[in-house]
């Protein structure tokens, strides 16, 4: 096995590799679906084919058309395959035989996720399908598409990725089956899982193979995972029961301290570290706000050692070292100071490691610039098309209606939020674009989109306003081992100066063309209050009559299992948003997202919070239960029970957290966000009188539910939108259609103002 190489690194840039020879062909005006349109192309091969569970459509938001123009950059001939039939491997044929390998996602959601509600019942629809048909992707289709390639081309290699492959990387509780399953390398028979945003990875791996060289070889680079059998005797293996004691003492420091408490409890100073750091030869992670210098590892003895995880057989059968494994997994996600992790899957002569590799190291600007300014047509394939070319009716792909108009200008969130899988797959370090390719972007769209009426859809990414923020320091940024910067409070260390993005701002709506231009991705509120001239800038330039934010809760227990902000920072960001929308004299509504059943909520906490609802005047149109998507720390809580942000413990000094399971109880959880639709009022009824609570059952203002039934309404469910659509993170409704890169918190529901105008009632 080759060795990691030793720091110190700069991360070789995208465009630091001689191009393939088949740059000589072009760019395509689309990836080839076809043969007919690779002979079009003078194409005898293509050198990749990407096989992706979503239509093909070739702009930047959608992750294979990224993938595949990236490497049509660096001079390979790539061609997609897009939603086969996966009944057999003869739709896998149709581009012939890959001349490097195949390329493998589920799309851009998880693949049960976009096919089953929180409830596990089969959707309908499906976003990223042409006409919004569901079923046109099979369950588990990361796993079910490699074995079609496999059986297609049995010698070609297989590299999978996309967030389902990322979310999966480990041994893995999965809702869908109520059961812990295999890692997915293991499942999928892949030669390489590349986890996370995986462009520089790929990149790499694609001029190696490109080279001969086997892929069995290449095991040194960031951002893999695969099966290996034999231990290596030049790296230093640890037990992760060295990191973290489940049942016995926990060693790690406090994962909510700063890294200048950290140092404070020890005696020294952040300075200190910064000097220890320095004195190691280490270049550190350049600060996120130029995003320029390399990130390398704080800790040389970190390069060579890798972290033994409990095998899946272990975790499997013991609640307590899965909590525990998942907990040590997510204290190895920073790049500047990740180790590697083994876990054994199978005993005796069947014996297999699943080896991964430390995170990637993030995209500079220039890197970000780069892949998003490449010529995308901005449109689905002509495939999808009708005899006149438009998009509309059968053709139309939602997903794309969503981020039609949309830009996308960040990655990463260092929220660190337990039930949402955005950290998980793309990282908490925040890679930023320049303010020139935003802007050429915003221009692009205006000339190439059919239908650009001048407005902007949202400028955004996985949070509004993380533009640009992250840790002051390179060093101290290299060295944390936080889930959250934002979590129970904002880090010190935290730079959180919103002036990059009031400029972006400002200078798209200036561009000639454009008219308004609107926030539609979810907005951190809780550092939005920090930049007061943000808010306003906000309120009075880019909100469209009301703004989605996401408080999820009232309620310190469930808020405190989330690592969300207490509804105090709710309350003072309402009070500058009602301000400034009075100052520029304009009504404006907040429309707050909730979750139900999360892990930690009692009764009493949703009872709490419909009153909440009620006395501010909050009527929740649509209800999204938790839905525990794989690996995320959320999930953990859910399957056993134990909070893996405390430190985990077999005994009394382990915390135990109320998870909400059972059909009953997840509906009545609902049902309290829902309080004013009468199907809820029996339920509701009970759960009151049980808690001793009857005095919130009656027609006084001061009541949440009445006495008295309307005749014909126990028990009618009101019919869920069609309009509704799965987040690309993990899967929650929305009422209002939102850019697949820019979801509201996943898990969240959508309410409506009762003051809001009837023109603007949905």
């Amino acid at each position: 096995m080759s060795p990691v190489p030793t720091p110190p690194q700069r991360a070789r840039p995208l465009t630091g590799y001689k191009p393939f020879w088949a740059k000589r062909f072009g760019p395509a005006p689309f990836l080839p679906m076809s043969r007919a349109e690779m002979e079009a192309l003078g194409w005898d091969s293509c050198d990749v084919v990407l096989v992706t569970g979503d239509a093909y459509v070739d702009h930047p938001s959608f992750g294979m058309a990224v993938i595949g123009r990236v490497l049509e950059a660096q001079g390979f001939r790539v061609g997609i395959i897009a939603q086969p039939d996966w009944h057999s491997a003869e739709p896998f044929k149709a581009l012939g035989k890959p001349n490097l390998f195949w390329g493998v996602t589920a799309g851009n959601m998880d693949s049960m996720i976009n096919r089953y509600t929180a409830d596990r019942k089969i959707r309908s629809d499906d976003a990223y399908t042409p006409g919004d048909v569901g079923g046109q992707r099979p369950d588990r289709a990361a796993i079910v598409y490699s074995q079609r390639c496999r059986e297609a081309c049995k010698d070609v290699p297989i590299i999978l990725g996309g967030i389902e492959g990322s979310l999966r990387r480990i041994a893995h509780y999965d809702y869908w089956s109520d059961s812990v399953r295999r890692s997915i390398v293991v499942d999928s028979k892949c030669d390489l899982l590349l986890y996370g945003n995986a462009e520089r990875a790929l990149v790499e791996i694609a001029h190696r193979l490109a080279r001969r060289e086997p892929v069995a070889q290449i095991t040194d680079v960031r951002g893999t995972a695969f099966v290996r059998r034999a231990s290596d005797p030049g790296w230093r293996e640890i037990d992760s029961t060295e990191v973290d004691r489940p049942g016995r003492v926990d060693a790690l420091a406090n994962p909510y301290q700063t890294t200048a408490e950290r140092a404070a409890g020890q005696g020294t100073s952040c300075d200190a570290i910064k000097t220890e750091a320095a004195g190691a030869g280490q270049e550190s992670a350049g600060a996120p706000k130029s995003l320029e210098k390399p990130i390398t590892l704080i800790r040389p003895d970190h390069v060579r050692t890798v972290i033994r995880l409990p095998s899946y057989e272990q975790v499997r059968r013991d609640p307590v070292l899965y909590a525990h494994a998942n907990r040590v997994l997510h204290l190895e996600t920073n790049p500047g100071n990740a180790r590697a992790l083994v876990q054994a899957h199978g005993e005796g002569r069947s014996a297999r490691d699943v080896w991964i590799n430390p995170p990637p190291i993030p995209l500079s600007t220039a890197e970000m610039d780069h892949i998003f300014d490449l010529p995308y047509a901005r449109n689905p394939h002509p495939r999808y098309a009708d005899e006149r070319g438009r998009h509309d009716g059968a053709t139309k792909i939602p997903a794309w209606e969503m981020i039609r108009f949309s830009v996308n200008i960040m990655r990463g969130c260092f929220g660190g939020c337990t039930f949402c899988s955005i950290t998980e797959h793309e990282g908490r370090i925040i890679q930023s674009r320049s303010e020139d390719s935003i802007a050429r972007e915003v221009e692009a769209m205006r000339d190439q989109v059919q239908g650009f009426t001048g407005v902007v859809s949202d400028l955004g990414g996985p949070t509004a306003n993380m533009y640009r923020l992250g840790c002051r320091d390179p060093a101290i940024e290299a060295a944390c081992r936080k889930p959250s910067c934002v979590y129970p409070g904002i880090c010190p260390n935290l730079g959180t100066d919103h002036d990059p993005l009031i400029r972006v701002y400002r200078r798209v709506r200036q561009l000639p063309g454009v008219k308004k231009v609107l926030i539609g991705s979810g907005l951190r509120y809780d550092l939005a209050i920090r930049s007061p001239a943000y808010v306003k800038e906000l309120v009075q330039h880019h909100v469209g009559g009301y703004l989605k934010i996401a408080p999820e809760h009232t309620e310190e227990g469930p808020l405190s299992k989330m690592m969300k902000p207490g509804i105090g920072n709710y309350d003072r960001f309402k009070q500058l948003f009602d301000q400034y929308s009075a100052e520029a004299g304009k009504q404006q509504f907040l429309i707050p997202y909730f979750i139900a059943a999360h892990p930690g909520t009692s009764d009493e906490d949703m009872l709490h919070l419909a009153l909440w609802l009620k006395r501010n005047g909050f009527r929740a149109d649509q209800v999204q239960a938790f839905y525990p998507s794989p690996m995320a720390t959320a999930t953990t809580m859910y399957h056993t029970g134990v909070n893996p942000l405390k430190g985990v413990h077999r005994d009394e000094r382990g915390e135990r957290v109320d998870t909400v399971k059972g059909e009953r109880r997840r509906r009545l959880h609902k049902a309290f966000l829902r309080y004013h639709d009468p199907a809820n009022w029996p339920l509701l009824r009970q759960a009151l009188k049980d808690m001793g609570r009857h005095d919130l059952i009656g027609s006084g203002k001061h009541h949440l539910i009445p006495a008295w039934q309307p005749a014909g309404t126990e028990g009618y469910q009101a019919p869920r939108r069609k309009n509704s659509t799965p987040s690309a993170a993990t899967g929650s409704l929305q009422k209002k259609k939102l850019p697949a890169h820019t979801k509201p918190a996943p898990g969240a529901i959508l309410t409506q103002h009762t003051g809001l105008p009837p023109r603007r009632r949905k």
